[in-house]
C-alpha cells in the first residue's frame, strides 16, 4: 500500500512543494507518511497570506467566531477515530491517552467558542479632574495581527488547539508550525478548519525546518510568538523575536511533596501513572517526589510494587499500555546515559533501567544528588527519582531547588501547609492532592524561571494575543 502524502495547508489550500520528509512510527521504526516541507518561499507565501488573512479574521462577529470553532469541534468529533489513529501512528502515545488527548481539544474548541462572544472591555470614568469633567472611555481588546504557533511532539492536535483557538476566538489570524516528528495530525486538523469556514489565510499549517522557522520568528510582519517546546529552544527564540509579543510553554522537572496525612491508596498509583504515562513524554510529568521519612518505608515499598505490577509497557494500540516507545531511539539512549551517569555517581534503581531500542523500562531511582542531570534537567523519560525527607519546608525548599516552575504536587489534609506551598513553591500552579501532571484545558497554564512566561488556558491566551485600545470622548 502506498504511503500517503501530505502538505502544507496554505490559504485553504494545500499546497506541493519540491522538498519533502518522510515521518516515521515511533514504535514500528517504518515509514508511515511523506511530508512537503515548507522552505523559505513557501513560508513567505504563508506570511502573506496570514496577512490578508488577518483582515478577513478581524472583522468577523464573535458570532461568526464562535460558528467557526464549534463546527471544528463538530469535525474533530466526526472524524475522532481518524485522529486518534494518527496520533498513535505519528508520536508512539498509548491509545488510551491520544483518545484523552482528542477529547480534550473538544474541550479546548468548544471553550475558544465560548469565550470568543466574552471579549469585551470597560467603561472608565475619566472626569477625575477639572479639565477631564466631560470625558468618558472605552477600553476593549482588538487582536494583535498575524501569530505564529510552534508546537510540539507530545500533544500533536491539543497543543496545535491551544494555539489555533485562542487565535480565531481573538481574531487574529495564525501560523501554525508542528512539529517535525508530528505533523500529520495538525495537517489532518487543517482540514477540519478548511471545512469549518475559515477565511482564507486565517489559519496556515506549514511543516518546515528548525531553521526556517528562525526566520519567520525573525518576520516583522508576525505580530506574536507562542512557542511550546524546550527551554533551550524556546529562550533563543526569544532572543530572536525582536519586538514581537511572546509566550513561552517551556519543560519542566515536576515535584511532589507527599506528607505522612496523605491518602495513599490514592497517592501510589496516581503518582506511577503520572511519572510514566507517555513514557514520560509530558512537560509536567511527575519527576521528583519528596516523601515524609515517617512513611517512607510503606510509601517505597507500594510504589515500586505498583510501579512493577501496574506499569504495562508495550504497543501503544493496548489500551492497557502505559509506556510506549520513547518518540526516537536517540531519545531513549540520551535517558540511558543520565541513568547511568546518576547511579555511577552514586545514586540506586528500585525498578527498570533498561533500554530495548526506542523503549527504556519505568524507572526509580533514590539516593540521588540535586545536581545529577535526572533530577536538576528535565527528563522528559518514563525516570522518577524519590527521596525523603523530615520537615515540609525542607520539602519545599528541595523542590525550588530547579531552574525550572510550571507546576508542583503536593498530597496533604494540613491547610496551613497547603498555604506555605502555595505561597512558597515557586512555580506556576500547586496541585493539591493530586500529581502535578493535572491539567484541565480552561485554566492557566505556564510556569516561571526556565519553564517559560506568559499563560495559555483559552482566556489567558486570548487576553496574550490581544492588546488593549482605549477611546477616549468629551461630550
Amino acid at each position: 500500500m502506498a504511503i500517503p502524502t501530505y502538505k502544507p495547508f496554505i490559504h485553504n489550500t494545500f499546497t506541493e512543494t519540491g522538498n519533502t520528509f518522510e515521518v516515521k512510527n515511533p514504535f514500528t521504526g517504518e515509514p508511515i507518511a511523506i511530508v512537503h516541507r515548507a522552505d523559505s518561499n513557501v513560508l513567505d507565501e504563508a506570511v502573506r497570506s496570514a496577512e490578508q488573512g488577518f483582515e478577513e479574521m478581524r472583522r468577523l462577529s464573535s458570532y461568526d467566531r464562535s460558528q467557526i470553532l464549534h463546527k471544528i469541534v463538530e469535525g474533530i468529533r466526526e472524524r475522532e477515530e481518524a485522529f486518534i489513529e494518527t496520533i498513535v501512528q505519528e508520536s508512539g502515545k498509548p491509545i488510551r491517552f491520544a483518545r484523552n488527548e482528542v477529547f480534550r481539544a473538544t474541550i479546548t474548541f468548544t471553550t475558544a467558542a465560548e469565550e470568543a462572544k466574552r471579549l469585551g472591555g470597560e467603561v472608565l470614568t475619566l472626569d477625575m479632574a477639572p479639565q477631564t469633567r466631560n470625558y468618558r472611555a472605552l477600553a476593549t481588546r482588538v487582536p494583535l495581527g498575524v501569530v505564529l504557533g510552534i508546537s510540539p511532539f507530545n500533544f500533536p492536535l491539543n497543543l496545535v488547539a491551544h494555539k489555533i483557538a485562542p487565535a480565531i476566538a481573538a481574531g487574529n489570524s495564525i501560523i501554525l508550525k508542528p512539529a517535525s516528528q508530528t505533523p500529520l495530525t495538525a495537517l489532518l486538523l487543517a482540514e477540519v478548519i478548511r471545512d469549518a469556514g475559515i477565511p482564507e489565510g486565517g489559519v496556515n499549517i506549514v511543516p518546515a525546518s528548525g531553521a526556517d522557522a528562525e526566520e519567520l520568528v525573525k518576520d516583522v510582519r508576525i505580530r506574536k510568538l507562542t512557542f511550546t517546546g524546550s527551554a533551550a529552544v524556546g529562550w533563543r527564540l526569544k532572543s530572536l523575536s525582536g519586538k514581537k509579543y511572546v509566550t513561552l510553554e517551556l519543560g519542566g522537572n515536576a515535584g511532589v511533596i507527599v506528607e505522612p496525612d496523605a491518602d495513599l491508596d490514592f497517592a501510589v498509583p496516581r503518582l506511577a501513572l503520572g511519572a510514566f504515562a507517555y513514557a514520560g513524554q509530558v512537560c509536567i510529568s511527575v519527576q521528583r517526589i519528596y516523601v515524609h521519612q515517617d512513611i517512607w518505608d510503606k510509601f517505597i515499598n507500594e510504589f515500586v510494587s505498583e510501579v512493577k505490577n501496574d506499569i504495562q509497557m508495550g504497543d501503544p494500540h493496548n489500551p492497557d499500555v502505559v509506556v510506549g516507545p520513547m518518540i526516537s531511539p536517540a531519545e531513549a539512549e540520551r535517558i540511558e546515559q543520565w541513568v547511568q551517569e546518576a547511579l555511577d555517581a552514586g545514586a540506586t534503581v528500585l525498578a527498570g533501567g533498561q533500554r530495548d531500542g526506542a523503549f527504556y523500562t519505568p524507572t526509580v531511582l533514590t539516593n540521588t544528588r540535586p545536581d545529577m542531570k535526572v533530577v536538576r534537567e528535565e527528563v522528559f523519560a518514563p525516570v522518577v527519582i524519590v527521596e525523603p525527607y523530615r520537615e515540609f519546608t525542607e520539602a519545599v525548599a528541595a523542590v525550588n531547588n530547579s531552574n525550572y516552575g510550571l507546576q508542583a504536587g503536593v498530597f496533604t489534609r494540613d491547610i496551613e501547609k497547603i498555604h506555605y506551598a502555595y505561597r512558597e513553591l515557586q512555580v506556576g500552579g500547586v496541585i493539591v492532592n493530586d500529581y502535578p501532571t493535572f491539567r484541565i484545558d480552561p485554566m492557566p497554564y505556564g510556569g516561571s524561571k526556565d519553564s517559560g512566561f506568559g499563560r495559555e488556558g483559552i482566556r489567558y491566551a486570548i487576553e496574550e494575543m490581544t492588546e488593549i485600545r482605549l477611546l477616549a470622548m468629551r461630550f
